[in-house]
């Protein structure tokens, strides 16, 4: 039996766009695990409300994750406390949906301090 490909229902997707309007002009990238079948288009869906919210979205960056060495979603930063209150409240907001985001740290992080990379690695039942 194939597991079921991971994506966001319309209505999380209303209630992540909801949430985040409250943080305009935002940077972010979006990276994925290429061996996971349904990361990329795990990880459009993120992109797609990104950009549907106006932020500035790193296109060179929808590429492969940094690492292959989590499950599920993850904030890529440069050091602990680097995270920006928007990353903490999109992590609550997909906390209400049981859904974790981890926090994978590498000081060469390429982001301004204001903006996050998120980073969508194989689901936690494929590893």
């Amino acid at each position: 039996m194939q597991p079921i490909p991971r994506k966001l229902t319309i209505h999380q997707k209303a209630v992540l766009i909801q949430v985040l309007l409250a943080f305009p002009g935002q940077e972010v990238g979006v990276y994925y695990c290429a061996s996971a079948s349904d990361a990329p288009g795990y990880a459009q869906d993120f992109l797609t409300i990104f950009k549907a919210i106006g932020w500035k979205v790193n296109e060179e960056a929808m590429s492969e994750s940094l690492s292959d060495e989590f499950t599920g979603l993850a904030f890529v930063a440069t050091g602990p406390d680097s995270l920006p209150p928007v990353a903490e409240a999109l992590r609550d907001v997909l906390r209400i949906y049981e859904i974790e985001v981890g926090t994978l740290y590498d000081p060469s992080c390429n982001m301004r301090s204001s903006g996050f990379i998120l980073s969508v690695g194989p689901p936690n039942f494929e590893r």
